[in-house]
């Protein structure tokens, strides 16, 4: 079984194609929302993501992960990979 992996997006964002690379990287397919300029999306992106309004904004299997800095941390520790079978 494949993870469900959703990511909140915003084009000038610096840290969106980062953390859209390490997904890649992973060979894990994502359904990427990009908020721009709505702030309908982006405030029901801050509802699932207990408040946090920046971007990018990860879910794995609706689990909120959060941003880049997130993701990537759980990949140098060794539990990306389990959350995402």
């Amino acid at each position: 079984m494949t993870a469900k992996v959703e990511i909140y997006t915003w084009t000038y964002c610096p840290f969106c194609p980062r953390a859209k690379a390490l997904l890649k990287k992973k060979g894990v397919e994502f359904t990427e929302y990009s908020i721009d300029g709505d702030e309908d999306a982006r405030a029901k992106m801050a509802e699932r993501a207990n408040g946090r309004r920046s971007v990018p904004q990860i879910f794995i299997n609706d689990q909120h992960i959060g941003g880049f800095d997130d993701i990537s941390a759980l990949d140098k520790q060794g539990k990306l990979d389990e959350l995402l079978q």
